[in-house]
This record gives structure tokens, C-alpha cells and sequence, in this order.
């Protein structure tokens, strides 16, 4: 899905959502936290793999934190050694290019290789996420439920998580 069309599906399934348009954005460092509409909620998002290439995840906390540990996230989640997945294995698992990591990529999924784990910091306060829509120049804002639910009918597994 693009950006087009994952619009048309909130819109047609009534699910709230604003969309927020801005410079393209690479990291969290490039998207002032001053310029948008919810500071504070918008996602880091973090797609990795096992050592051997089978196994792959979307990992997904608050801006705010600003490690994610793998080797410990590996430990407690039992997911084997992780590192970065390629270039190659995003734009051919999610049809995404670098810079833009979302969720919402796990609707480009169709093996539903992807298991998402979403920080359960979310689950808190305004229960709101910030997420690219498959293109880094905007940022779509969901309610955290729903982006659950749109993820979980896709057919990825999904698990709310510490990280």
C-alpha cells in the first residue's frame, strides 16, 4: 500500500487518524519535536533480523528513547542473535526504502513475515502514535488500538511489549 491508499482504507473503515505533511524525515533527530502536533508520540521504528536471515522484526518505541538494546530485547524476547536487516531484505519484505520504517509497512507483508513489537510506553497517557504512511514527508496520527488492529487483521503477529 501507498500512502494514497492506506488513507482511503482509514477513511473507509472510519478509523480517526490527521495527517501532518513535512520535510522529508531519515531519523528521529531530523523531525522537531516543536513542529508536531504531538510531541512526544511520534514512533522510532527499528527493522531487524536474526543471524540467519529467517526471521524478521519491526520494533517500534517512543522518540524518546534513545537506545534500543538488541541483545537485551533478543534475550527476553527469545529471538536469536539480531542485527539490521538490508536495504534489499525492506524493500523486498515491506517495499519500503530507508528513512521511512513503519508499521504501516507490514501491509506491504504478503508472506507475513514481519512479527511487530510495539513498546507498551504507547499503551499510555493519549494512547496516540505518530507513524509514517509508507513515505517519510508525512506523519499519520492513529490511536494505538486501531493501528493494532489494522496490523493483527493484516496477519502479522503483533506483541506489546517493555523494550
Amino acid at each position: 500500500m501507498n500512502k494514497y491508499e492506506i488513507y482511503e482504507y482509514l477513511k473507509q473503515n472510519n478509523i480517526w487518524h490527521e495527517i501532518e505533511k513535512h520535510k522529508a524525515v531519515y531519523n528521529m533527530e531530523g523531525l522537531s519535536q516543536d513542529e508536531i502536533a504531538y510531541p512526544g508520540y511520534n514512533a522510532k521504528n527499528l527493522f531487524v533480523r536474526d543471524d540467519k536471515k529467517r526471521n524478521y522484526y519491526l520494533i517500534t518505541v517512543k522518540c524518546n528513547k534513545t537506545k534500543v538494546d538488541l541483545k537485551k530485547f533478543s534475550n527476553i524476547n527469545v529471538t536469536g542473535r539480531l542485527s539490521f536487516a538490508s536495504e534489499n531484505d525492506l524493500k523486498g519484505i515491506m517495499d519500503l526504502i530507508p528513512g521511512s520504517v513503519t508499521p504501516l509497512g507490514l501491509l506491504n507483508d504478503k508472506e507475513h513475515k514481519v512479527k511487530f513489537y510495539i513498546d507498551k510506553d504507547f499503551m499510555n497517557d493519549k494512547r496516540i502514535i505518530g507513524i509514517h504512511p509508507n513515505d517519510n514527508t508525512e506523519t499519520v496520527w492513529l490511536k494505538i488500538e486501531d493501528l493494532i488492529n489494522i496490523i493483527k487483521e493484516y496477519g502479522n503477529d503483533v506483541f506489546i511489549v517493555e523494550i
